[in-house]
């Protein structure tokens, strides 16, 4: 078992306290070749991001390990596997964010995945990041719910959003992940994140329909701790630039308060 090279909950935790802002990128290993992920790479050189998660709700390409061990050779940015199935698993990540269903009601993505990955997980040397997954209607039907089998929480209803990422911290889950899904027609509502953000003390992570600058600024002031973008960048990779200093601002806010 590889020892770990960094604390990445420890890390997550304290940018909270702090209330430092993060972002990740989120790579489609079936939307990526090894060409126009070193484009990626070059531009989150110039343009630094926090984390890297790659997966998706497909995955049907057999080169995720070999695009990950691309991104360790050329980044020191930490990698988290985003995997919506048991056999997602693979390639040299630092962690992986272990993903429970709870807005869901399909034991499958519940738990079931969850018992047959957990021999691998423990071998994996991985660090796992238990994390309640809540997806939310984005106005149009999207992979992650097809697949899942399961219903969005509703837009317009985030005391039921609350609720649920309140019991999934009950539940001892460590991070909570609010996503409105790839190509998200429109992201979760800052009020939505707001009454999330106000009940639970978890680092929040927000994902889905993050295309404009305004969108993730939105999502940050209501209580954002992680912004993921993924489509928009891979169709305007000049939106990574963008994304970069809106969470760059954020940060420097937080340290003149602390100065």
């Amino acid at each position: 078992m590889r020892p770990p090279t960094l604390l990445l909950y420890d890390t997550l935790r304290a940018r909270q306290q702090q209330g430092r802002k993060a972002l990740a990128v989120l790579l489609d290993p079936d939307n990526l070749n090894e060409t126009s992920l070193l484009t990626l790479l070059r531009l989150a050189q110039a343009h630094p991001v926090d984390y890297f998660f790659v997966g998706g709700s497909l995955v049907l390409s057999s080169h995720q390990a070999a695009l990950i061990a691309l991104i360790k050779v050329h980044s020191t940015v930490p990698v988290l596997l985003f995997p919506s199935h048991s056999l997602h698993l693979d390639g040299p990540a630092d962690g992986v964010l272990l993903l429970s269903l709870i807005s869901g009601r399909n034991p499958d993505f519940l738990i079931g995945q969850h018992v047959v990955a957990a021999p691998r997980l423990r071998a994996s040397g991985l660090q796992l990041l238990s994390t309640g997954y809540m997806l939310v209607d984005s106005g149009r039907a999207t992979t992650a719910s097809y697949m899942s089998g399961t219903v969005p929480l509703p837009h317009d209803k985030p005391g039921i959003a609350a609720c649920t990422a309140l019991a999934g911290e009950q539940l001892g889950l460590q991070l909570m992940y609010l996503d409105g899904g790839s190509g998200a027609q429109n992201p979760v509502s800052a009020a939505m994140i707001a009454a999330v953000r106000e009940t639970v003390s978890t680092p929040l992570i927000v994902g889905g329909g993050l295309n404009t600058q305004a969108k993730v600024r939105a999502a940050l002031a209501a209580g954002a701790d992680v912004v993921v973008v993924g489509n928009h960048i891979e169709a305007e990779p000049e939106f990574l630039a963008e994304a970069v200093g809106v969470v760059a601002s954020f940060n420097a806010v937080a340290a003149a308060a602390e100065a």
